[in-house]
């Protein structure tokens, strides 16, 4: 379980943060110059490397499956400019942005344009807009209209169960709800406040904001479990990865998973994104009047309050599961119900240990989810609508104190990757140990040692997120520079803010 009796504040991470950009500039330096070498992206955007995935002996490589971490290549050079203002680096993200992402923006066989589209588009937008490097009008209408168009293009990827019901499916198919995908509505929201509509047969017209709801709904309902004994491993806050469905008749038909263990444990990267996903969504539903939501006419929200309500206790849930279930300093291992982790004994009493015989951790799962509880932190601790303030205010510490624990943990030895060499940023994380695609060290039983683009990316944002926290910058949202900040009110997006580097 993790420990959270500390009193830990974002100001103590400041040597952490200083190690971590330090690290990650250096890598993503090198790895550019070895993808696109020193003419860039725009050289060569149809580089074969151009989509790596993760490292094997420190060297990234890519793997098919889909190409869901371009936008984070990018995305990770945007973070860092955020955090150190190095102008070479936003260059590099807005040049592959640019030249490299577009297929991503029209990509119609994926549920990843959250990952990719608002890594890349949405961070240059969010930048420009608080006027951190010169623009014009044409470029931030450049990234808008991406932005507008992955979200119709995400939503028009839809399995409907009925009329209330229904998901963005996975690229398994039309059967299949990923967890994943909370984090891919990101982009519906996006472009909802960006005033787009989906336009569909007989010029339908599909709201972003209902689809993005019904979809998160039909999630917390299948994919996540709150201890109601749905069956016999229903513990609160447990995550299905995978939940499959009848297509023809819109029956949910079992819980399943592609990287877990078992679809009745649960795989940590996948409770991670979840718990993430409705955290972030509780903090942009807060910027959402209640007439706009009345207006849905959905059956299982009467009320802004109850869908917040909803929506915050599936974070809390999956918070709660993640602390008890991963070691002290919350660097969870990849799957709650991994074999050897009966051979460790006491694992979740101690710090995790990344160089053990039997079971892997998964770094990325650690990045993800510690943003996922500092928001749900704050969140708790700003609603105003709570009828359990006292607990919340409680449960926001629990959290906050989990979440910079994690931090602190990821930010330092054994998990920074230090040595130049290394094209990674974040150690110690695993892609997809049941199909065997984790490389396995000389000497070593299980894969360690090695960095994937999601993790270096998730740890960035993380410290980007801390490091704004500290200098007391504009809140990080996923949804900055749409036209309202985190706080409800109305922020302009019309015009870039005219400030210079």
């Amino acid at each position: 379980m993790i420990r959270t009796d500390g009193k830990l504040g974002p100001a103590d991470l400041e040597r952490g943060l200083t190690d971590l950009f330090a690290c990650a500039a250096e890598s993503t330096h090198a790895l550019r110059l070895r993808l696109y070498g020193k003419r860039g992206p725009a050289a060569s955007p149809a580089s074969a490397e151009a989509a790596p995935v993760f490292t094997v002996e420190g060297r990234y490589t890519s793997r098919g499956w889909t190409e869901w971490t371009q936008g984070f290549l990018f995305g990770n050079a945007i973070q860092l400019f955020d955090a150190t203002g190095e102008r070479e680096l936003l260059d590099y993200g807005r040049e592959g942005t640019r030249t490299i992402m577009a297929s991503h923006v029209s990509h119609t066989g994926v549920h990843d344009h959250g990952f990719n589209n608002l890594s890349t588009y949405g961070n240059l937008l969010r930048l420009a807009t608080e006027g951190r490097f010169d623009t014009d009008r044409g470029e931030m209408d450049f990234y808008r209209l991406a932005l507008k168009i992955s979200g119709a293009v995400q939503a028009a990827r839809w399995s409907a169960l009925s009329a209330d019901w229904g998901y963005v499916y996975s690229f398994n198919g039309a059967h299949s709800l990923f967890a994943d995908t909370i984090r891919s509505m990101r982009v519906l929201a996006v472009a909802h406040r960006l005033g787009h509509t989906l336009m569909s047969e007989q010029d339908a017209r599909v709201n972003l904001l209902r689809r993005l709801l019904v979809h998160a709904e039909t999630t917390a309902r299948y994919n996540v479990y709150f201890g109601e004994g749905r069956d016999a491993y229903d513990i609160r806050g447990r995550v299905a990865h995978e939940s499959i469905f009848n297509v023809a008749s819109g029956a949910y038909r079992c819980p399943s998973t592609q990287q877990g263990y078992s679809p009745f444990s649960t795989w940590t990267r996948g409770l991670a994104w979840i718990l993430l996903g409705f955290a972030e969504l509780c903090e942009y539903l807060e910027t959402v009047e209640e007439s706009e939501i009345a207006a849905l006419e959905l059956p299982y929200y009467r009320s802004k309050g109850e869908l917040l309500e909803r929506f915050a206790e599936t974070a809390r849930a999956t918070a709660d599961f993640y602390i008890e279930w991963s070691p002290t300093d919350g660097v969870p291992y990849w799957d709650t119900g991994a074999p050897g982790l009966a051979r460790l004994s006491g694992w979740s009493d101690r710090p995790a240990d990344p160089f053990n015989r039997f079971e892997p951790v998964d770094s990325s799962a650690a990045a993800i989810a510690a943003q996922g509880l500092l928001r749900l932190a704050r969140h708790l601790r700003t609603r105003t609508d709570a009828s359990d303030r006292s607990t919340g205010v409680a449960d926001a510490e629990r959290y906050q104190q989990a979440g910079l624990r994690t931090a602190a943990t990821l930010f330092a030895d054994p998990y920074l990757a230090r040595d130049p060499k290394h094209e990674g940023i974040l150690l110690h994380s695993v892609y997809h140990r049941p199909n065997g695609w984790d490389h396995v060290r000389a000497g070593q039983e299980v894969p360690n040692g090695e960095a994937c683009m999601w993790g270096d990316y998730h740890a960035l944002e993380l410290g980007v997120y801390i490091k704004r926290l500290i200098d007391g910058a504009p809140y990080l949202t996923f949804f900055a520079g749409t036209g309202r900040d985190v706080d409800g009110q109305a922020a302009d997006a019309g015009e870039p803010a005219g400030q210079g580097d």
